[in-house]
């Protein structure tokens, strides 16, 4: 049991998220028990928290024992996490900061294993900001999707809009207003029974571009319950995405530039 005071006006995401790193990685399982209590009254829901208010966490030995990432690379300027599903990178990254300072530059989704990068200072932090917007960090994902290929490889060229009050994004052939751009490379590699691992590279970075691209097409990733194929996820019992940051390499300047001879890769694999 762990116990808290809401400090910060929030939802209870949020305020896990940034409270309580073992809680955050848990956070669906506890909801689904109910086994947070706010105030004294249990929750199952995401609710708004007021300052002042208590908080409590039932967590397991197993929930509290759950490893949240392996560390691929560190020096004195950057750390290179190897993020576990289910771990939510505020979560993350309110776990790193007990143990010192580091700045987020980039996120991954809550279900998308993989590399994900921080900076240990400002300078880094300015660099690693500018080289994600500017798209000099090459990210390459491995996906198990459903296998409706047209073509065993093509670039994709279509547009998005989010959805604010549903977190979901909406895909469109053509532009429309409030859309914007995305360019997304795919290959596939290997088909198996109906499924295809697929090798993914980014020329944009959108919400939910993958996994809502993918989906467009007629390939949902297995196990994605907000773009995929329920069917699909059933017959498999997938519930969280199969999306795997796999690869990161860089073209960066200045103090940075030491890291352009080098190729991270994880340790996670799309399985079924």
């Amino acid at each position: 049991m762990k116990r808290f005071t809401v400090r910060r006006a929030a939802d209870l995401k949020t305020f896990t998220d940034e409270t309580y790193p073992q809680g955050s990685f848990a956070f669906a399982a506890l909801l689904r028990s109910r086994d947070i209590r706010v105030n004294g009254a249990r929750t199952g829901k995401n609710i708004k928290l007021c300052v002042g208010d208590e908080v409590v966490y039932y967590t397991t030995p197993a929930q509290e024992g759950k490893p949240s990432h392996n560390i691929i690379y560190s020096d004195e300027n950057i750390i290179v996490c190897d993020k576990y599903s289910g771990v939510s990178t505020e979560g993350l990254f309110s776990e790193l900061l007990q143990s010192g300072r580091y700045f987020a530059v980039h996120r991954l989704d809550r279900n998308t294993e993989g590399l994900i990068i921080f900076a240990k200072n400002q300078e880094s932090e300015k660099e690693l900001l500018s080289a994600f917007k500017e798209r000099r960090i090459r990210k390459t994902y491995l996906a198990l999707v459903k296998d409706n290929f047209k073509k065993d490889g093509d670039l994709l060229t279509a547009y998005l809009c989010k959805d604010e009050k549903t977190s979901l994004v909406k895909i469109s052939d053509t532009p429309r207003a409030g859309f914007v751009k995305i360019v997304t490379e795919y290959k596939v590699l290997e088909r198996d029974g109906g499924l295809a691992l697929v090798q993914i590279k980014l020329h944009t970075g959108r919400t939910h571009q993958i996994r809502a691209h993918m989906a467009h097409i007629g390939c949902p990733l297995l196990g994605d319950e907000k773009y995929g194929d329920g069917a699909l996820n059933a017959k498999y019992g997938a519930r969280r995405q199969r999306l795997v940051a796999k690869y990161i390499s860089f073209d960066l300047c200045g103090a940075l530039s030491y890291l352009n001879d080098k190729v991270f890769e994880s340790s996670f694999f799309p399985e079924k």
